[in-house]
C-alpha cells in the first residue's frame, strides 16, 4: 500500500495572527488540503475543519484508529446477516444528534430482532421482525463509515475502502454457518415439513442475532467512541471538540497542541459571524430535530448539487442492476436450457462459501488502487464497474453449475472492488457535518432503485436474457457516471 502522505505539523497561534477565514495550509505537504480546495461554501466550517484534520494527522495511525477500523467493521459484518428506513432514519440522524448513540444502537437493533426472528410462530411476525433487523443494518453502514472517516488521519483514508472487507468475513462466516445447519435440519420436502424437522433456518438466524448482539457487547462495554471532533465543531462545541482530540492523542500514546482559540480563531477572523452551521444544541434534546437543513447543504452550490446529484442517481442505478441480476439469471438459464442436476443445499452453500472467499482479496485489491495515480477512486470505480458488466453478461453464457460458479467468481471480484470503492468514495466526498445525510441518502436511492426491477422486467421479454443484459450495462453505464464526479478524493483530505 502506497498512500500520499500528508504529513502535517500543528502549531499554536493566536486569533490575531489569522487574517483569513481559511487558515494557512502550507504547513501540509500534499496534492491539496482538502477536496474542496477554496470552493466550499461555508468557509469557517471548512477553515475548522482543516485545522481538526491537522491534528488528528499529527496524532497519526495510532491504537483508537485500528480499534475503530474493527468495531466499525462490525456493522459491514452484520450487514450479510440480516434498509429503507434505516438508512433514512439513522443517515439523517446521526448528523442531528451525533455519532455516538447511531453507531451503538443500531448493531443492538440488528442483534436483538435477529435473534427473536429465529422464534417467529408465523410468517408475518418473521417479516415483521426481519424489516426491524433492516432498520439496524440499514443504518449501520452510512453510520459506521461516517464514524471511521471522521478520525482517521488523511494519510490512510484509503483504509475506508478496505473496510469493506469485513463485509466479506461476515457473508463468509454466514455462509460456513448455514452451510451446515440448512443442509441437515431442512425439510426433504413439503408434503411432510413439520417445525421440529424444519428447524435449519430458526438454528441459523439464533446463531446470527447471537453473534450480532455479542458484537454490540463489544463495541458497547469494551471500546469507548469519542464523539466526532467535526461534528461537535459544526454545532459551535469547539471545546469539546478540541476536548475530543486531546483524548484521542492520550490513547494513542500522544499529544496535540490544538488549543480552543485555535478552533475558534476562525470565526473571530470572519468578524463574529457564525457558520451557517453552527447552530449550537444540546445533543437529543429538543433542539435535535429533522429538518432539510443537511439536506439543503448538499446541493448549496451548483459544483456540491452536481456531486450529490450523481452519486444519487450511481446508488440507484447499480441497486437496479443488481436486483435485476440476482431476481432473473435463474429464469433465464433455466428457460435456456441449463441443467444444475447438482443444485443440492449442500452444494448451493458449498459454492456460497467460494464465492464469499473471494471477496477478502478483491477488498485488499481495491485499497491499493483507489491510490494509484491517474486512476485514484473515480478510476478504480469505473473500471471495477465495467468489468462487473463483462462477468455479468458473461453468466448468460453459462450451462453447467460448474460454469455459472466460474462466471460468477469473476462478477463477484470486481462487484465486491466496485461496492467497496463506492462506499468509501461517497462519505469521502460528503462533508462530515452533512456526511450521514449524504450516505442515507444514496443508500435510500439503492433500495427505491431496487424495487423497480420487477417492473423493468414486467414490460420486458422473461424468455430472453434482456433483463439481465439491462443490468449489465445499467453497471457500465453506472462506472462512466463516476467519472463525471467534480471531486476526487485521492490524495486529498474530506473535511
Amino acid at each position: 500500500m502506497s498512500p500520499n502522505v500528508i504529513d502535517a505539523e500543528i502549531r499554536p497561534r493566536s486569533p490575531d495572527s489569522m487574517p483569513d477565514i481559511v487558515p494557512d495550509v502550507s504547513l501540509i505537504t500534499g496534492p491539496a488540503i482538502d477536496i474542496y480546495e477554496d470552493d466550499y461554501n461555508d468557509p469557517v466550517y471548512q477553515a475548522k475543519a482543516r485545522i481538526l484534520n491537522r491534528a488528528i494527522q499529527d496524532i497519526g495511525m495510532g491504537r483508537y484508529q485500528w480499534y475503530l477500523f474493527a468495531v466499525t467493521g462490525f456493522g459491514w459484518f452484520a450487514f450479510n446477516m440480516g434498509l429503507l428506513i434505516g438508512a433514512v432514519f439513522w443517515g439523517l440522524g446521526c448528523d442531528i444528534w451525533g455519532r455516538r448513540w447511531s453507531f451503538n444502537a443500531t448493531l443492538f437493533i440488528a442483534g436483538i430482532f435477529g435473534l427473536a426472528s429465529g422464534g417467529a410462530p408465523t410468517f408475518v411476525a418473521l417479516a415483521s421482525l426481519i424489516a426491524m433487523v433492516g432498520v439496524g443494518v440499514g443504518g449501520n453502514m452510512p453510520v459506521d463509515s461516517a464514524v471511521f472517516l471522521d478520525f482517521v488521519p488523511g494519510s490512510h483514508q484509503y483504509l475506508l475502502t478496505i473496510l469493506s472487507i469485513w463485509w466479506c468475513f461476515g457473508q463468509l462466516l454466514s455462509s460456513l454457518v448455514a452451510w451446515p445447519l440448512i443442509a441437515n435440519y431442512t425439510c426433504a420436502s413439503a408434503s411432510d415439513c413439520t417445525r421440529s424437522n424444519n428447524m435449519g433456518w430458526r438454528y441459523l438466524l439464533f446463531v446470527l442475532g447471537g453473534f450480532t448482539l455479542s458484537l454490540w457487547a463489544v463495541r458497547f462495554f469494551t471500546f469507548t467512541l469519542l464523539e466526532s471532533p467535526r461534528f461537535l465543531s459544526g454545532i459551535g462545541c469547539d471545546a469539546e471538540a478540541v476536548e475530543v482530540i486531546h483524548k484521542l492523542a492520550k490513547f494513542n500514546g500522544k499529544t496535540s497542541s490544538i488549543t480552543v482559540e485555535e478552533l475558534e480563531a476562525p470565526n473571530k477572523s470572519a468578524s463574529g459571524r457564525r457558520s451557517s452551521s453552527e447552530e449550537r444544541h444540546n445533543i437529543l434534546s429538543k433542539s435535535s430535530k429533522y429538518n432539510t437543513v443537511h439536506i439543503k447543504a448538499l446541493f448549496a452550490t451548483p459544483k456540491m448539487a452536481w456531486s450529490t446529484s450523481l452519486l444519487i442517481v450511481i446508488w440507484g442505478v447499480i441497486g437496479l442492476a443488481s436486483t435485476l441480476y440476482n431476481n432473473f439469471l435463474p429464469y433465464l438459464l433455466s428457460s435456456r436450457g441449463a441443467v444444475f442436476g447438482d443444485g443440492s443445499l449442500y452444494i448451493t452453500y458449498r459454492n456460497q462459501v467460494i464465492l464469499s472467499t473471494i471477496g477478502v482479496p478483491a477488498a485488499l485489491l481495491a485499497g491499493w488502487a483507489v491510490e494509484l495515480p491517474y486512476i485514484g477512486r473515480k478510476g478504480t470505480l469505473a473500471i471495477a464497474s465495467g468489468l462487473t458488466g463483462v462477468f455479468l453478461f458473461a453468466t448468460t453464457t453459462a450451462r453447467t453449475s460448474s460454469q455459472l460458479l466460474g462466471w460468477n467468481c469473476g462478477y463477484v471480484f470486481f462487484s465486491n472492488i466496485m461496492y467497496g470503492v463506492l462506499y468509501a468514495i461517497s462519505p469521502e466526498i460528503f462533508p462530515a457535518k452533512d456526511r450521514g445525510t449524504g450516505n442515507g441518502l444514496t443508500s435510500t436511492a439503492s433500495r427505491v432503485f431496487g424495487v423497480l426491477a420487477p417492473v423493468v422486467a414486467l414490460y420486458a421479454n422473461l424468455a430472453t436474457a434482456i433483463p439481465v443484459y439491462i443490468a449489465g450495462g445499467l453497471i457500465i453505464f453506472a462506472g462512466g457516471l463516476a467519472l463525471l464526479l467534480p471531486y476526487e478524493p485521492r490524495g486529498k483530505v474530506s473535511i
